[in-house]
């Protein structure tokens, strides 16, 4: 499976981020029970991929929810439910939940692991890498892809975006008939309605 390491600008080093995606999960319930259960060994973002345009969006939520852990200002119990809730445009968090994250009927899966290290070595990010890979591969029924914008693509549902980021109706978004630069306003759209949420 393909599970990428990255960091992320303007946050702190010893935060590393581990992004993944998932299509065709047929275990989403045992995943879902997880984080309701309060499994410490879930403590991922399961995100539900239909709502998903882009990487962007993605690292959107996660700059934005790991910016509130180290300024101490989580809304909720953690990093990872925050993600979760960074994507959404209103302050609503259960609606997030509904919405953004993992349900018993998700079919594809972006996940997110923040882990955090006051000393950031190569090789204690490495180890953490492996064994957050080998935990997804054996928990996570699906199939692994790439977290490229055209696999995202493949798992989008452009009508929940579009309700969820109240973006129906936009007549100049209808009009514009190159698929790829639709998209790529949808995308802008999307970011903005996040970063604007609650000013």
């Amino acid at each position: 499976m393909t599970l990428e390491a990255l960091s992320i600008e303007h946050i702190p080093p010893s935060y590393k981020v581990h992004l993944g995606l998932f299509q065709n999960v047929h275990n989403a319930d045992f995943l879902h029970q997880q984080l309701l259960s309060r499994n410490t060994d879930f403590e991922y973002a399961f995100v539900d991929a239909s709502v998903v345009v882009s990487r962007r969006q993605l690292l959107s939520a996660i700059f934005k929810a790991v910016n509130a852990a180290t300024n101490g200002s989580l809304k909720t119990p953690n990093v990872h439910s925050e993600i979760v809730v960074s994507l959404n445009p209103s302050n609503n968090i259960t609606d997030s939940y509904r919405r953004f994250g993992i349900s018993p009927t998700t079919k594809n899966l972006a996940v997110v692991k923040v882990t955090y290290s006051p000393e950031s070595s190569e090789s204690n990010s490495a180890a953490s890498k492996d064994s957050i890979q080998a935990h997804l591969a054996e928990h996570v029924k699906g199939t692994a892809v790439d977290v490229t914008d055209a696999n995202i693509a493949a798992t989008t549902d452009i009508s929940k975006v579009r309700k969820y980021y109240k973006l129906n109706g936009l007549d100049w978004l209808e009009a514009i008939r190159d698929e790829q630069k639709k998209r790529a306003e949808l995308d802008t759209l999307v970011v903005s309605a996040m970063a604007l949420r609650g000013l």
